[in-house]
């Protein structure tokens, strides 16, 4: 049930794909230390840094952080100390000394050398005395080791979503200046037109002198001129794609992909009326669109 309400009200929010969480747990037994951290990354990419001993939970770890992570290069180090006294078995290998006792009195009879074995000398040699780990209860430690992972994944997507309002901000912002400068480019189409067929009447009157202009042949240049420099599919597209990204940011999720796909179909646009353009403003504001569209992109980058 709450791993349910977690998700739920997480995908709301626009994530950034750096963040970082760190949570500890303490007891009379052991200190568990979590810390995570991740950068962008196109895919989910988990590296875990843990001592040998909790290496058997690395599958449930990894399967625990797919209800916080969906993307992003994410590094999880853990830290465990072991307080309790009674883990270590002291064991006492009686054939082993054995074997060592019998052949140390052979090589005294051997050899003729004085025979000066004592416990204490007996006792250093290896194996006589081994240190066995006790099993551990990985139930209890899991336990443990969830909760704390939990709670620092918990802060880690805090910090993700708190990285991610500011980037939603600073991308709307951009998004409704990129607007302008659509729109500033809708309104000065019609004013190019005019301008090119003024000038071309200009031009035939100064060349005919008092002859007569066809109009009709004036009307048919202005056409073709108008329909070569045409933007108004690109100015269509780019509304919805800057209006559409807008409602993206505002539903949540894991978009980040989706609104790559996006500024790159925007670019796309934006360099088409760049290359139609034969007017200096137009250039200009195209030029700006164009900046404001990879400044949004490479924010889009950030984004899970």
């Amino acid at each position: 049930m709450e791993k349910s309400h977690l998700r739920t009200t997480v995908n709301i929010m626009i994530k950034s794909m750096t963040g970082f969480g760190r949570s500890e747990y303490l007891d009379e037994k052991r200190k568990i230390t979590v810390e995570i951290k991740a950068v962008n990354h196109r895919y989910l990419d988990c590296s875990i840094k843990m001592p040998k001993k909790l290496s058997f939970f690395e599958a449930s770890i990894r399967t625990l952080l797919k209800d916080y992570i969906q993307r992003g290069k994410v590094d999880i180090f853990i830290t465990y100390e072991d307080y309790t006294e009674d883990n270590f078995h002291l064991k006492y290998n009686r054939d082993i000394a054995k074997a060592y006792l019998m052949y140390l009195r052979e090589m005294a009879g051997e050899f003729g050398i004085e025979d000066d074995i004592r416990v204490s000398t007996l006792s250093r040699y290896p194996e006589v005395f081994s240190l066995d780990e006790v099993g551990v209860d990985e139930d209890e430690i899991w336990t443990d080791l969830e909760k704390v992972i939990r709670e620092a994944a918990s802060a880690f997507v805090d910090s993700r979503i708190k990285e991610g309002d500011n980037l939603k901000s600073d991308l709307i912002d951009k998004l409704d200046a990129m607007l302008g400068y659509v729109e500033a480019i809708e309104k000065r189409a019609p004013e190019i037109i005019e301008e090119y067929k003024k000038n071309l009447c200009a031009k035939v009157t100064d060349l005919l002198a008092d002859a007569k202009i066809d109009e009709q042949r004036i009307l048919g240049e202005v056409t073709l001129y108008a329909d070569k420099i045409c933007v108004d599919e690109e100015i269509v597209r780019l509304k919805s794609h800057i209006g559409t990204t807008k409602e993206i940011l505002e539903t949540g999720g894991s978009v980040g992909r989706k609104l790559d796909f996006i500024a790159q179909e925007m670019n796309r646009e934006a360099n088409t009326i760049l290359s139609k353009a034969n007017d200096l403003a137009t250039s200009d504001v195209a030029i700006d669109l164009k900046t404001d569209i990879e400044k949004v992109r490479e924010q889009i980058q950030n984004i899970e």
